[in-house]
């Protein structure tokens, strides 16, 4: 293991206890994993003193050639770098954010006379940006209330006051249809049209109440002057908004500019959902979904996310309601970890959120694993195994001989429940002499996850030796070596009764006979008997093969594997007579084949006389 090595060993201990971030390379200099820490010495070594790292951990650890680290002033510092190098490097072993969407904005575009729209890319030119709408659908809804309130420019005329004034335009098809003020000849001034602009700010904003005392007040003047006309359409513009305000989730009038994280995980994926409160009502709502690679503190991914979505949704409330605190706080920023209250409450909203994001997330991924039967399969495995993680993976060996010759041992790999075939593998057992069934299975098991660590590749999650307790005893050998016991559930899995052996246990353990998850187990066990067996099978017949078929002058390696496949074995070429082959090889093919075996049975008859 590179970790331990005494010069890297020694680069760790000098390692300053002050805040940083850490990057791990591998022996291509190719960075694998970046971390941030609030003491890097103490962060760093708590990678060598862990006993209890997950298999996901370990194989990290074991890729780990060198280091690199920056120290910075504050835990803050920190966590923004820790961000930046990852989306930068995006190394293989850090969490991934799995949403790689451009979401809508609403524009409001700088200068006079402004345009309002929606675009999905984010130019920093002084415009103001409102978003992004994690619902394209909520978005559209809200440009349309906008354009239904205010009938504002869209086209990209250059207007200022002079050009108006000298009448350099003309107005377009949107002012006859009634969508457009034509403030480019100058029918509404450039103080109306920023008093629009202001009011679509605060909508924008979720400031809705103020635009509504505005517009009361605005309709009640044009009244006292008589212009019921205009009084009337600013009261449907009323009744508009109180329609738009009344689909908006009312939490608590007296809760206003707040940000609420909710977080829920798995063992493979942690969830964080977002509502951001703006007076009372939440005004926005986000869910993502992080892939874990390696073993990660809860506290470590919420903070990582909060970062990561206020980046998003370009929030800058002050106050942030929490499950728990994140490992790292941001400056001038409150976490509330509410009891009771108003603000409990919206912290359940988010948590319902959540939890029925994960689930819809689950029923995707049963149905991109195939039948939801299989699913359920390895959940009574899980179950009725006692497993302590769904076997997603399960790799069955088993050893093949014929009283010592040609030792060989297979691997044959499921994944949900299902074979992969291409996964599976065959050996031949090189270190081991005669018939030694326990031998050959430490040395397989101690070949196979060696290989598999080295490579980076993903370890299984139950490993089922086919055997009882001497079997099961040899691979704990090999595991041991490879400090992987305890990190891998494994059983035997004995033919006599189909005896389950456990490490450590005196007795077997025994399934119902109808048991979905015996049944799944015979069916992985007894196929790796068979692709064992046919190696075996193929090894025997190939000295034989060799010997005979290869001695024929004009027959090419197709052609016996064609012999081969029809005959099963080359006794049976020799007794077929010329039409027979024919059927098999042709009529050239099989005359030769034929005259060949004839002239070695004279010979063979020559050597009695």
């Amino acid at each position: 293991m590179a970790l331990y090595d005494d010069d890297l060993k020694e680069k760790i201990h000098k390692l300053p206890m002050k805040p940083g971030v850490y990057q791990y390379l591998d022996s291509s200099g190719k960075i694998i994993y970046i971390g941030k820490a609030k003491s890097l010495r103490n962060r760093v070594l708590s990678y060598l003193n862990k006993t209890n790292q997950t298999a996901k951990t370990l194989v990290l650890v074991r890729k780990i050639c060198d280091l690199k680290y920056i120290v910075v002033d504050t835990e803050q510092d920190a966590l923004l770098l820790e961000n930046n190098l990852i989306k930068k490097y995006k190394p293989k072993y850090n969490i991934l954010l799995k949403d790689d969407k451009t979401y809508p904005w609403i524009c409001v575009m700088k200068g006079p006379f402004p345009r309002v729209f929606l675009t999905r890319q984010f130019v920093r030119n002084g415009s103001d940006y409102f978003g992004p709408y994690t619902s394209a659908k909520f978005a559209n809804s809200l440009m349309s209330l906008i354009r239904s309130l205010y009938k504002l420019r869209t086209c990209r005329l250059p207007l200022n006051v002079k050009a108006i004034s000298e009448r350099k335009f003309k107005v377009c098809l949107e002012y006859h249809i009634g969508n457009c003020l034509a403030p480019c000849i100058g029918n509404i001034s450039d103080k109306e049209y920023d008093e629009f602009i202001l009011q679509i700010r605060n909508i924008l904003k979720g400031n809705i109440i103020s635009v509504l005392g505005h517009l009361n007040r605005k309709m009640e003047e044009l009244a006292a002057h008589l212009e019921f006309e205009k009084a009337n359409e600013v009261k449907m513009a009323i009744e508009e908004l109180r329609r738009y305000q009344s689909k908006s989730m009312i939490v608590s009038p007296s809760l206003n500019d707040i940000d609420v994280f909710s977080y829920l995980e798995d063992e493979k994926y942690a969830y964080v959902n977002y509502l951001r409160i703006i007076h009372g009502s939440v005004n926005q709502v986000h869910t993502i979904e992080i892939e874990k690679k390696v073993e990660e503190e809860k506290e470590e991914i919420l903070a990582f996310a909060i970062y990561e979505i206020r980046q998003l949704m370009n929030s800058q409330s002050k106050e942030i309601i929490v499950p728990f605190e994140p490992d790292i706080k941001l400056s001038d920023l409150q976490y509330v970890i509410p009891k009771i209250g108003d603000k409990k409450q919206l912290l359940e909203l988010s948590e319902r959120n959540v939890a029925y994001f994960k689930l819809d997330r689950d029923r995707q991924r049963s149905l991109k694993r195939g039948e939801d039967s299989r699913f359920n399969v390895l959940k009574t495995i899980k179950t009725e195994l006692k497993l302590p993680v769904l076997p997603h993976r399960m790799e069955c060996f088993d050893n093949s001989n014929t009283q010592g010759t040609n030792p060989v041992a297979s691997c044959v790999v499921f994944i949900d429940a299902k074979p992969a075939k291409r996964e599976y593998r065959k050996f031949h057992v090189k270190t081991v002499e005669g018939p030694d069934d326990f031998a050959s299975m430490e040395e397989i098991i101690y070949r196979r996850y060696k290989r598999v660590l080295d490579e980076g590749k993903e370890l299984p999650d139950l490993i089922v030796i086919d055997g009882g307790k001497g079997q099961l005893h040899s691979a704990l050998n090999s595991l041991k070596k490879l400090d992987l016991h305890g990190k891998i559930a494994i059983i035997g899995l004995a033919k006599r009764m189909e005896e389950i052996y456990y490490p450590g246990d005196k007795d077997p353990y025994l399934l119902a006979k109808n048991s979905q998850a015996l049944k799944t187990l015979m069916h992985i066990r007894d196929e790796a008997h068979r692709f064992g067996i046919t190696f075996h099978r193929q090894l025997r017949e190939k000295p034989l093969t060799k010997s005979i078929l290869n001695d024929i002058k004009g027959i090419g390696k197709k052609t016996e594997e064609q012999l081969i496949r029809h005959f099963k074995s080359v006794e049976n070429i020799r007794k077929a007579n010329l039409t027979e082959l024919a059927v098999a090889i042709g009529v050239s093919k099989a005359k030769i084949v034929n005259d060949f075996f004839n002239d070695s049975l004279v010979e063979e008859k020559s050597d009695n006389l």
